[in-house]
């Protein structure tokens, strides 16, 4: 949920299957940014990165990932 109170709209699982991490190249999956927001995260165990997602729309952008702990 936004601050708002309303959903994110979920990402079809279709655009998921082709999407990438643009870091690691590895595969995406949906989770969770440290602030509680939606996100898409990178599957690989080494460097399990997570990118916002915001209004649906994912934000595969290097500068806008958060490394996972």
């Amino acid at each position: 949920m936004t601050d708002s109170g309303v959903s994110e709209p979920a990402i079809e699982m279709n655009l998921l299957a082709i999407l990438r991490c643009p870091v690691t190249g590895a595969a995406l999956r949906p989770g969770t940014m440290p602030d509680g927001g939606p996100a898409l995260v990178s599957a690989n165990p080494d460097r399990p990165i997570a990118y916002p997602v915001r209004s649906g729309v994912p934000l595969l952008l290097e500068h806008e990932a958060v490394m996972l702990n």
